[in-house]
């Protein structure tokens, strides 16, 4: 095996220098913990941004990906394969959609979305081809997906942005209905806003937001890439607000358990695509649903969700005791293991690489906000080794 340095020279030769590593290596994971090449340990509470939901090397996934990938790895959607029939059952069995489509990741999966609202728009509104989405929200890097993500960061660098998004304020009822033209065909938002901040809405809102939408016959899409599969506490985030249905939901991160796999699905009414509409060719490739099969099947039998709900409200409790011996912390928010510590200074990234050198894996979401994305299935002992390592972090600023 090479050193840890060796793998960082060669990554600096031959890989495009887009991400700032942080400085393990690592090579293998169990659980909640990962090892790298040094053989130190740390505690992942990263989860691959809220991707292993149900921990490293799960048995049922490393079991269902084994047992494939010596029957049938990929086959054109030409033909049937089992495992993504197997999947989308789960999917429809256990929410308000009606049909799924497979595809590789959250940005194909909310592409997809914006295509089936253009022909929404065409065949049921005039040609209506225009989507609201909201400020500080994050659905994707492509092209589309970075005019459909209202935060300049992430679009400055590739203007002229393709049109047909219009970004208004998260949480504002008002501006959705301002922002509303005849031309308007959709709303696309996240129950809860990850990579924005973890920014969760007012009682009602989702609500409200699906009740207009519904009165102007455009259609409602929660992006549940981060939130769905668990994460609220809720198989899908939507059923943490009541009376919330969407008419589109779009899937990814955790749907595949590690491999990489994106769904956006629909309901009946608004299923309007047509043989030749869309496509893809590793959409619903067999091994890559076989996990999300074996996943979403141990999810639901196994009530993950619950468990995330609880050890959500026992994680924010003790982040809150924290808080109350900690002045640089502002607040804690967020749902299920969807959490965010906000602070008054731009120190995260101090904090996270204080946190690596401890053990400890977290995400810097914004320059005074880290973010917290365990496993569902952490357990209590590692929320208190985390949260014990942050607290002896902020004792040496």
């Amino acid at each position: 095996m090479l050193s840890s340095q060796e793998y960082k020279d060669l990554e600096k030769k031959y890989y495009m220098q887009v991400v700032n590593r942080m400085p393990p290596v690592l090579i293998k994971g169990k659980g909640t913990i990962v090892t790298d090449t040094d053989g130190n340990d740390y505690l992942d509470f990263t989860a691959g941004w809220a991707v292993l939901n149900l921990g490293h090397s799960h048995e049922s996934v490393t079991k269902a990906v084994s047992e494939q990938a010596g029957k049938i790895m990929q086959m054109s959607n030409l033909f049937y394969t089992t495992p993504q029939l197997s999947l989308a059952k789960t999917i429809v069995d256990n929410s308000d959609v009606d049909k799924v489509f497979f595809c590789n990741s959250g940005a194909e999966a909310n592409e997809g979305a914006a295509k089936l609202a253009r022909k929404w728009g065409k065949l049921k509104l005039n040609g209506a081809y225009e989507i609201i989405t909201t400020l500080n929200s994050f659905h994707g890097r492509t092209q589309a997906m970075m005019a459909a993500t209202g935060q300049p960061h992430y679009q400055n660098n590739w203007k002229p942005l393709m049109p047909g998004f219009v970004n208004v304020e998260y949480n504002n009822l008002d501006e959705i209905k301002n922002a509303y033209n005849k031309n308007t065909c959709a709303v696309l938002i996240e129950p809860v806003q990850g990579e924005g901040g973890v920014n969760i809405p007012d009682e009602g809102y989702l609500k409200s937001v699906q009740e207009f939408c519904r009165s102007k016959n455009i259609l409602f899409m929660l992006d549940e890439v981060q939130t769905g599969m668990g994460r609220l506490g809720t198989l899908f985030g939507y059923q943490s607000f009541e009376g919330v249905e969407p008419d589109v939901m779009t899937l990814a991160k955790a749907l595949g358990s590690g491999a990489p796999l994106g769904a956006f699905c629909t309901k009946d009414f608004c299923s309007v695509l047509e043989p030749g509409d869309h496509g893809s060719t590793f959409g619903g490739n067999a091994l890559t649903t076989s996990a999300g099969a074996a996943a979403a099947d141990y999810m639901v039998k196994n009530n993950i969700p619950t468990m995330a709900l609880n050890s959500g409200i026992y994680m924010r409790e003790k982040l809150t005791n924290l808080k109350e011996t900690v002045s640089q912390i502002t607040e804690i928010r967020g749902m299920g293991l969807l959490i965010g510590v906000e602070m008054q200074e731009e120190i995260s990234a101090q904090i996270v690489g204080e946190a690596v050198n401890k053990g400890l894996l977290i995400n810097a979401v914004r320059p005074n906000m880290i973010r917290f994305m365990p496993p569902l299935n952490v357990s209590k002992e590692e929320i208190d080794q985390a949260v014990s390592i942050l607290e002896s972090i902020y004792k040496t600023l």
